[in-house]
């Protein structure tokens, strides 16, 4: 049987509802491996969580992760127990010519979520292609990224697999299920909301996701719908409330339509669903190196037409015309684009419900998590 090690970050603990989507990815397709491999995942230490564990039969090692130095060192002499064929790095490029030169005669991997630790400040580019060049896979999660890696380091080309990313379908119901209706139905009573068009974003308040776009778009969307309401769900960072002075603009660019906006600060990863289900239309907004987009993915699941730019992969995820609409994410193009689409859809529930179905269609027969295990197995097999 494969054996195969799994390192992750140490940024955040596995499992946890605060953790951030490199550890999701983890937590979510490691345990599909089984029963084709025996895979272990190396973690940080959390509250409440033991140093040795099980996740869905998946064994887990946890070590304090404060100083990553210390961390990868406690990692590398329980590799040694182990001795698994194939060691994966997720997400951090800096680790893979120590840990070859640790195991020279293992199948050492780099999971490269996105372009964030490949550029400054945490390597430049001699780094880069050091540290590229010495794994013997990179495995990425978009064919953006993996144009993007050709392009700027093009000797590890021929390295590069593509492993999109997955959702767990179960915990977001179809929306004429009685489950969707009750959550629905919940959290706008709670909140007083009645029977309002709900735009929705879900994500980190951060410039290159676009938010200020979004809030731009209220104005025109007023004219359409008189009563709607943009629901912005996220802070700064995962797990925190803490105001940035982006986010503090966000609030006072949004002043002028308190009654149109409502911001709802960082919720946990299993709270996402019910907002899913209580909205009319998800927007991703982004303007940045988007590598992927779980998020895409989620709201698909949940029967929600999307309105996204064709930032990074999100073009891989989101089909024009038919699970929502891709816009231009430049300026001044973009706020021009999100307003005639989103007005498009909230004039057009039937619409809305059309492309709602699709892009559960698309997630059920491509995205799913056991999907992107298979994946995996193969490119192991090969």
């Amino acid at each position: 049987m494969l054996k195969a090690a799994f390192i992750t970050p140490g940024a955040y603990p596995i499992p946890s509802t605060m953790g951030g989507s490199v550890e999701r990815v983890v937590e979510k397709v490691v345990p599909k491996l089984l029963p084709y491999a025996d895979a272990r995942i190396y973690g940080r230490l959390g509250k409440r969580l033991p140093s040795r564990g099980s996740i869905n039969g998946v064994q887990t090692e946890r070590f304090p992760a404060v100083y990553k130095t210390r961390y990868l060192n406690r990692v590398c002499v329980r590799l040694k127990h182990f001795q698994p064929q194939i060691i994966q790095v997720e997400n951090r490029p800096l680790w893979i010519p120590r840990l070859k030169r640790a195991f020279p005669h293992r199948r050492i991997g780099l999971n490269l979520h996105s372009t964030t630790f490949i550029c400054k400040p945490y390597m430049n580019k001699l780094q880069r292609r050091r540290c590229l060049q010495a794994a013997d896979y990179i495995q990425v999660n978009s064919e953006y990224l993996q144009a993007y890696l050709k392009e700027h380091i093009p000797q590890v080309a021929e390295k590069i697999i593509v492993n999109h990313l997955g959702v767990d379908v179960d915990r977001f119901p179809v929306r004429a299920s009685l489950e969707s209706r009750s959550m629905r139905e919940q959290l706008r009573a709670v909140k007083g909301w009645g029977d309002r068009p709900i735009v929705l974003y879900v994500g980190r308040l951060v410039p290159q996701k676009g938010v200020h776009h979004l809030i731009s778009t209220i104005t025109a969307l007023k004219s359409i719908a008189p009563n709607v309401l943009v629901v912005i769900v996220g802070s700064a960072m995962y797990g925190s409330h803490r105001q940035t002075g982006y986010v503090r603009r966000l609030y006072k660019q949004a002043e002028r339509w308190k009654k149109h906006v409502y911001f709802q600060p960082y919720v946990s990863h299993d709270q996402i669903p019910r907002w899913f289900a209580t909205a009319d239309i998800a927007v991703v907004p982004s303007v940045g190196k988007e590598a992927f987009g779980l998020v895409n993915l989620e709201a698909m699941a949940a029967e929600l037409p999307i309105v996204a730019t064709k930032a990074g992969g999100i073009k891989e995820i989101v089909e024009d015309g038919l699970t929502g609409f891709l816009v231009a994410p430049q300026v001044p193009f973009i706020v021009a684009e999100l307003t005639s689409r989103l007005c498009y859809l909230l004039a057009n529930p039937d619409v809305r419900k059309v492309m709602g179905s699709k892009g559960r269609e698309r997630v059920m027969n491509y995205f799913l998590w056991e999907h992107t295990a298979n994946r995996w197995l193969d490119f192991q097999r090969e």
